[in-house]
């Protein structure tokens, strides 16, 4: 049967691009600090070309978000560091809560580790809502290989949580080949020790030593379904697409040669009809039985979560080559230690990555320093909007399934346009394809 795929651009809901046009964000990520009590080896703070510094967020700059804060359904107090280790983090807090609309929330992401009774009653105290553990494993060894720290210490920040009863919990887990099967373990726990939600992330590999524990496939679930399905036409005609790279340079080819070069060249030809980014290399290597693995681990982790009314996110097994930039159709804004605003989790720092198929470099986008502008002024400046409005309209190539990457375009330090002309750089960004989550 000829899989159901349709065209790789899309635009958001009505609703989604009514946020990204407000004249105030919906919701904000604001990074208190970018220190951290551990040094994970899967962290961008760990990784050589990284150019994040250590600092803790002003009050100045806390207090210039202010007038947005009537309009915030959500505001979360994380980025790079671990929030805990900000001296006026319930400062921040007390001073917010009665600012926000009566549905807004202040949550955070938090490796808990130094989260004990006294803490978590101080937090409850200022009227947090919500809080995420990181736990990327149910033993003591997985989690220390992984986050470098002691498994006990989730436990006790657990315990404490449900001493104060008012602050939601909820736990992250970042899916690594690694530790994939421990995911419906991780998940029984968290349950048992009163969690009520959990988010799920694939692993960004900043490191290239990380690469190998990258557990998603890198073909878009459209050139997955295309490819499977003229593989299986090809081979009821007795050709094997597998050989085509041990052929096609051939100069000399016999008929069957002839044959699997010819019929790969179609298959490319028309993924290109249909606007659908595909890569034959990736898509001969890729590892079908990791998807299956992927596929089953999350089943799994549906049904006990279902079982338990555990609100669950899982990200997608395969980017999906629809794309969906939840930062923006949302209406999130990002800002730094330093006070810098950004538009979204992927060009929130300077760092360098292997997310597509090789070693790249990605610059910040700023476009205003708090407490130096006003948060309202930044957020309807009008090169931000029209950054928004550009990001909205979906219409730039999909990098990371492209066979001419990476191109002059793209593997530069600094990004200029892509090859539709386009001056955001979100055409190699995974967050937009479903792979990569965080706490919204």
């Amino acid at each position: 049967m000829k899989p159901n795929i349709a065209a790789d651009r899309t635009t958001g809901s009505a609703a989604s691009r009514s946020l990204a046009s407000l004249p105030t964000p919906s919701k904000l990520y604001v990074e208190v600090t970018s220190r951290c009590n551990l040094t994970c080896g899967m962290c961008v703070k760990q990784t050589p070309g990284s150019g994040i510094y250590e600092g803790d967020l002003s009050l100045a700059a806390f207090e210039a978000l202010a007038p947005a804060l009537p309009h915030v359904t959500a505001l979360m107090l994380n980025g790079i560091g671990e929030p805990l280790l900000h001296p006026q983090l319930e400062t921040f807090i007390r001073t917010a809560k009665p600012i926000l609309p009566v549905d807004g929330w202040v949550g955070f992401q938090t490796n808990g580790l130094l989260l004990d009774h006294h803490r978590a009653a101080a937090l409850a105290e200022t009227g947090l809502d919500r809080i995420c553990l990181s736990v990327d494993g149910a033993t003591p060894d997985t989690f220390k290989r992984v986050r470098g720290g002691e498994l006990s210490g989730i436990a006790r920040a657990m315990e404490a949580l449900r001493r104060v009863q008012t602050i939601e919990t909820g736990v992250e887990f970042v899916v690594q080949q690694r530790n994939l099967e421990e995911l419906p373990d991780v998940l029984r726990w968290a349950i048992d020790q009163g969690a009520t939600f959990a988010l799920v992330s694939h692993l960004i590999a900043y490191d290239a030593d990380l690469k190998d524990q990258v557990a998603y496939d890198p073909n878009t679930d459209q050139a997955v379904a295309l490819f499977n399905y003229r593989r299986e036409q090809a081979a009821a005609q007795g050709i094997n697409l597998a050989r085509y790279f041990a052929v096609k340079w051939k100069y000399h080819k016999n008929d069957e040669e002839q044959q699997i070069v010819d019929t790969m060249e179609a298959v490319v030809n028309d993924a290109a009809d249909m606007g659908i980014f595909l890569h034959p290399r990736s898509l001969l290597e890729r590892n079908p039985e990791l998807s299956r693995r992927l596929d089953r681990v999350f089943e799994t982790a549906r049904q006990i979560a279902a079982a338990a009314g555990l609100a669950l996110e899982l990200p997608a097994v395969a980017p999906k080559a629809e794309k969906r930039c939840e930062f923006i159709e949302n209406g999130v804004a990002f800002v730094s230690w330093n006070g810098d605003v950004h538009p979204c989790h992927f060009l929130w720092h300077q760092y360098t990555c292997n997310v597509s198929k090789w070693h790249k470099t990605v610059n910040p986008k700023v476009f205003g320093r708090l407490p130096d502008n006003d948060i309202l002024a930044i957020w309807n400046d009008p090169a931000y909007r029209r950054f928004r409005d550009t990001v909205r309209t979906y219409d730039y190539p999909l990098c990371s399934n492209c066979n001419l990457a990476p191109c002059d375009y793209i593997d530069s330090p600094e990004f200029e346009h892509d090859c539709y002309t386009n001056t955001v750089p979100c055409c190699d960004c995974q967050w937009c394809l479903g792979v990569f989550k965080c706490m919204q």
